[in-house]
């Protein structure tokens, strides 16, 4: 690959993976727009490699508390807590694993279309709307039960169709269940770890049975771009979250829609 398309594509990944605009959709219209092929199975690797690299980092104390109190079996209360909210953060993946499974590859491919991402950027970013001015916004993210936990889930499984974006959809279904809007944002970073997680495993498979050659230069700065870009843009995006609210992302998603529907209609 071209230099330029490794850090147009890995920085596109880390920011758009992260913010609620939908990482498939912009990934997909970019090369839409530029008339680019697609990247493949390794780059696609390397950017969700990357940008779990960003979550384990930037939520390591998270996660590692969460994981201490699992294998430790802690029963105070705060333990109990952090062990249902690791319950339900692995029980999430469930609904996504099993669309995932039935869909395939053939059908998730013929969702790349741009006038369906068009689509699903606005209705989705409507939703999003309506869960950010509807939402009590009291809740944090140890309150989640394992119901609300597979409730996020079940809202996660859409994002496999591009435009939707698994972090905007995660966000929106928290924020209807009551979550503060930053609890919200960071209960969608850690549900992502292990279906990113479990995507990196499927591309690797999929890589090892495809008998692709392996670039490492490629892979390398691709996962180290969507890395550290990941990286700032979950700070930042917690930061804005605090101070505008997700409107602005709403806003966004319905102009990028109507753009790329107009730019479908014209050609």
């Amino acid at each position: 690959m071209e230099l330029s398309h490794i850090l147009i594509l890995a920085l596109i990944q880390a920011l758009t993976e992260f913010l609620p605009v939908s990482s498939s959709g912009h990934l997909g219209l970019i090369g839409y727009l530029l008339g680019w092929d697609y990247q493949g199975v390794t780059f696609d690797l390397a950017l969700h490699f990357g940008t779990l690299m960003a979550v384990l980092i930037y939520y390591r104390r998270d996660l590692t508390t969460i994981a201490t109190a699992m294998l430790t079996r802690d029963r105070s209360e705060q333990g109990r807590a952090q062990q249902r909210l690791g319950l339900g953060l692995a029980l999430g993946i469930i609904p996504a694993a099993i669309v995932g499974l039935t869909m395939g590859e053939a059908t998730a491919a013929t969702l790349r279309i741009p006038a369906l991402i068009a689509v699903n950027l606005i209705a989705f970013g409507i939703l999003l709307g309506i869960a950010d001015r509807a939402s009590g916004k009291t809740r944090n993210i140890f309150s989640v039960s394992i119901k609300d936990a597979l409730v996020i889930g079940a809202a996660q499984a859409l994002a496999l169709i591009p435009g939707t974006s698994r972090s905007g959809v995660t966000m929106t279904a928290g924020l209807f269940l009551g979550l503060d809007r930053h609890e919200a944002a960071r209960y969608s970073f850690l549900m992502g770890v292990p279906i990113t997680a479990a995507a990196c495993a499927h591309g690797a498979l999929e890589l090892y049975k495809s008998g692709e050659a392996l670039v490492w230069v490629d892979f390398a700065l691709g996962a180290a771009v969507a890395a550290i870009g990941g990286i700032a843009c979950i700070h930042f995006l917690l930061q804005f979250l605090r101070r505008l609210g997700l409107m602005p992302f709403v806003w966004y998603r319905i102009v990028l829609g109507l753009v790329v529907l107009g730019v479908v209609y014209l050609r």
